[in-house]
């Protein structure tokens, strides 16, 4: 019951600053951004260090100001979804490839032997609605054994099953050889790009203009593969690795010995390309943060009411900090994380729980038709 009273008391207190707050530009004087203006900075490129690929894609990076102009990035990227592929550089793309052929076949093909290598063809049929994504990666499974895709639909189309996506070309045992792993590859990303196109049209629904954003909680050695998903649903990918965001996280706090100590610790290992963001539990320890100098504040595991009073609160005596909202947050009740405060919404579930398109290749004899299930005489 203590606790309880507590807790009240906090939110009572929350709700006298938000009421004394004077607040930032409203929501309609935040849209009115020129998109002529916005500004792409050089961080949002694409960098190769060494083995490891440092995806620096994201809304710290992508415009100045947080929210300004957001709405405007959103809609450069999903009506330049083309464009997309090339964050992906062709040798990192045939690595990716040729390991997952190795992972799958590392020996002997015996199945080679009742195909053959006779010249043949496939189709490519999408079996379920979503976002099709992946298309470069399919591509370079099937470019590791001589085969060539021709593709029926563009990267970001809406399927409609059952609908033919693609025909491959080449010697038989090349093209079962690649099928699973590349039917694989084609119906995890085009997953969570449907998970993504789903998150922000619920975001865009209630007329808020922030970002929604995926995280680093991705499978290992597929990550970017659903990265790239994000991005084609139209969400933003977050950091994609430690290098990408110095993200002071809850057991930094304890380690650092405080949340002051970890900032000023952040700051110091920081070089002037990385901002800073603090994980936070509290309105306190938000301030806290703030006051040390962090860029960037993540607001996690809050209710929403509690959410968007604090982030209000903190946004009264620091304008310029960001809020992130993480935790707990499904499609089901996005919604409700919506508000003029928050500047970004993850969600850990548009790769952690995206469900897999279904699709299937099938072989069809030269000359002949292509239907989505094999035909025997």
């Amino acid at each position: 019951m203590g606790e309880n009273s507590g807790r009240e008391g906090q939110m009572q207190s929350l709700r006298a600053v938000a009421q004394e707050e004077k607040g930032p530009p409203s929501l309609e004087r935040r849209q009115s951004v020129d998109p002529s203006v916005v500004e792409v900075s050089p961080r949002s490129s694409l960098r190769l260090v060494g083995a490891q690929f440092n995806w620096s894609l994201n809304i710290w990076t992508i415009i100045p100001g947080y929210r300004r102009g957001s709405r405007y990035v959103t809609a450069v990227l999903s009506s330049s979804l083309p464009g997309l592929a090339l964050l992906l550089p062709p040798a990192t793309l045939a690595a990716l490839a040729a390991a997952w052929l190795q992972e799958d076949c590392p020996g002997l093909n015996y199945t080679a032997l009742v195909t053959g290598a006779a010249p043949s063809q496939a189709a490519l049929w999408a079996k379920s609605p979503g976002v099709l994504a992946g298309r470069p990666f399919f591509d370079a499974v099937f470019a590791q054994l001589n085969c060539e895709v021709s593709w029926s639909l563009p990267e970001g189309s809406k399927l409609v099953p059952v609908a033919k996506v693609a025909e491959v070309r080449g010697p038989a045992h090349c093209l079962l050889l690649g099928e699973r792993v590349a039917l694989n590859t084609l119906a995890r990303c085009s997953g969570v790009a449907s998970a993504a196109a789903a998150a922000v049209e619920a975001a865009r629904g209630t007329g808020w203009t922030g970002r929604v954003a995926g995280t680093r909680k991705t499978t290992p050695g597929f990550r970017l593969v659903e990265k790239y998903g994000l991005l084609v649903g139209g969400a933003d990918s977050h950091r994609y690795d430690l290098g990408g965001l110095l993200m002071v996280k809850d057991n930094h706090v304890v380690a650092a010995g405080g949340v002051e100590k970890a900032v000023q610790g952040a700051r110091r290992a920081a070089n002037f390309t990385l901002k800073v963001e603090v994980e936070c539990s509290s309105l306190q320890e938000a301030v806290e943060a703030a006051q040390a100098g962090a860029d960037l504040v993540l607001l996690d595991n809050f209710r929403p009411e509690e959410l968007h009073l604090t982030a209000a609160a903190l946004k009264a005596r620091f304008p310029s900090v960001g809020v992130e909202a993480s935790g707990g947050i499904t499609l089901g009740n996005l919604p409700q994380f919506c508000g003029p405060h928050i500047d970004v919404i993850s969600l850990g579930m548009l790769t952690q729980a995206a469900q897999a398109l279904d699709f299937s290749l099938k072989l069809f004899a030269e000359g002949t038709t292509p239907a989505p299930h094999t035909r025997r005489s």
